[in-house]
């Protein structure tokens, strides 16, 4: 009787010591995967693990598009040289010589060289946030300006107006910033580009202008 009592104590005590260590190891299993919800990282369980990681993918995945988003910018444009006016002059001063006004022909064809000399070297290149002026086809920086000092590079965003004279053959370019000085500075350039070019990209840039258009309807 005795011995038959031994003997299922002895069973008991084994069930109990073979039940401890499964609770054991299911209690350690769902304290990794609680562990493994927070890093990512596949440590058992994997019935568990595998839902949080794929709430772990869909999240990095959510943040790699924000950080992969790029901010369109807008393309440079150059507009192309023009002749017209520099030679319009010259030929006017040509036609002076032949009348024998030479008074009058002289200044007109200084000018009208030495806008064929501007015409083959100097550039408006606007990039994506200002107006600058460069130096020929390698687009060397220009310096300061001579007359209003600073460089000649105006941010858009400063721009108060601009104008064309005359919009249907445009001689001059006008236009007045706030980067200069806060009151205002005041620019004119004679238009030795593209005109259609030159008009195109500055409303594109700097808005409509007051009175050279485009009209907003």
């Amino acid at each position: 009787m005795d011995f038959v009592k031994h003997k299922q104590m002895a069973s008991t005590l084994l069930s109990v010591h073979q039940f401890l260590p499964s609770l054991r190891r299911e209690k350690i299993g769902y304290l990794s995967a609680f562990k493994t919800s927070f890093c990512g990282q596949v440590v058992c369980n994997p019935s568990f693990c595998e839902r949080q990681i794929t709430r772990s993918h869909g999240n990095r995945l959510v943040v790699n598009s924000l950080l992969g988003r790029k901010v369109r910018s807008r393309e440079t444009v150059i507009p192309e040289p023009d002749y017209r006016i520099p030679i319009v002059l010259l030929g006017i001063a040509g036609g002076l010589v032949y009348a024998d006004n030479l008074i009058p022909a002289v200044p007109v064809g200084l000018l009208g060289l030495l806008l064929l000399f501007q015409t083959t070297r100097v550039r408006f290149v606007f990039d994506d946030e200002a107006l600058e002026v460069r130096i020929g086809d390698q687009l060397q920086e220009s310096g300061e300006n001579v007359f209003v000092g600073g460089k000649n590079r105006w941010k858009y965003s400063t721009f108060i107006n601009w104008e064309f004279w005359w919009p249907n053959f445009p001689i001059l370019v006008y236009f007045k910033e706030t980067q200069t000085k806060p009151e205002g500075q005041i620019h004119f350039f004679p238009i030795i580009f593209n005109g259609k070019q030159l008009y195109d990209v500055m409303v594109e840039r700097a808005g409509p202008s007051k009175t050279s258009g485009p009209k907003e309807s």
